[in-house]
């Protein structure tokens, strides 16, 4: 973990102009480049990319490039310009999959009782965004809608909440780098701020991703798309493993 790659300095630049713009028009940056629920009128076809370069706030994108940083440039080094970049995008893009899937299993219950009780798929989509912008008119994140007996108000909730949810930030490639870094280099000894303790690789990445599967499985307060986390973490493992495994080195990337 010393000096910084060239292709990670280009994404960490990358990453710092787009937080910048985000903060000087949020709505804008959000609506364009967050990642959406595909039933979201909000959702564009580039989003599963550009939500890797958009990040909440100061301190998510502060780890994030910490990371990208420390545990990217070993991998680029290892590996390669061209195929680093295959890999960062297609942890990145994995996650965004995953997280969707996870999405798609929270919005369609409700959905296919709204279906089932006479309702299109239009008004459907109707109803949901005039829930959200009565909760966002509201002090207290209320609103109200009629509802068929068949359909819970929790179930509905559920819906909305997945229907509104939208991902931001690096963190489903980083996990893809994190893993990565301790398939290849798992007896490192990694002394983190927050960890004052050495422990290696191998033993202290797969303890981040159980925390994210317990914090997925049992839901979060905090609004982390645990399961974004998880999905960078399963497509980056089976990437570098097959490749440790294949001994496909940079040479093919040439």
């Amino acid at each position: 973990m010393g000096r910084i790659t060239d292709t990670v300095k280009v994404l960490i630049i990358i990453n710092v102009i787009c937080f910048i713009g985000t903060q000087l028009n949020p709505d804008l940056f959000t609506r364009l480049f967050a990642l959406y629920y595909y039933k979201n009128p909000n959702f564009q076809f580039w989003q599963p990319v550009t939500h890797m370069f958009m990040h909440g706030g100061f301190m998510h994108i502060l780890f994030n490039m910490y990371a990208l940083w420390a545990f990217g440039s070993p991998l680029e080094m290892r590996w390669g310009q061209k195929k680093f970049l295959f890999f960062y995008f297609s942890a990145g893009l994995g996650a965004a999959l995953v997280h969707t899937i996870f999405n798609y299993f929270q919005f369609q219950p409700g959905y296919d009782a709204l279906l089932a009780s006479g309702l299109t798929d239009s008004q459907i989509i109707e109803m949901l965004g005039n829930s959200l912008q009565q909760a966002y008119g509201s002090s207290t994140g209320s609103f109200s809608v009629s509802l068929p007996e068949s359909l819970p108000i929790e179930t509905y909730k559920t819906t909305l909440e997945a229907f509104a949810n939208h991902a931001v930030g690096a963190s489903g490639a980083i996990y893809g780098i994190l893993v990565a870094f301790g398939l290849m280099f798992p007896n490192i000894e990694l002394m983190l701020i927050f960890l004052p303790v050495p422990i290696k690789a191998k033993y202290f990445i797969p303890g981040l991703i159980v925390i994210d599967l317990f914090f997925g499985l049992t839901g979060s307060p905090l609004g982390i798309a645990h399961w974004a986390h998880i999905g960078g973490a399963i497509f980056g493992f089976i990437m570098a493993y097959y490749w440790k495994k294949n001994s496909f080195d940079s040479h093919r990337w040439n």
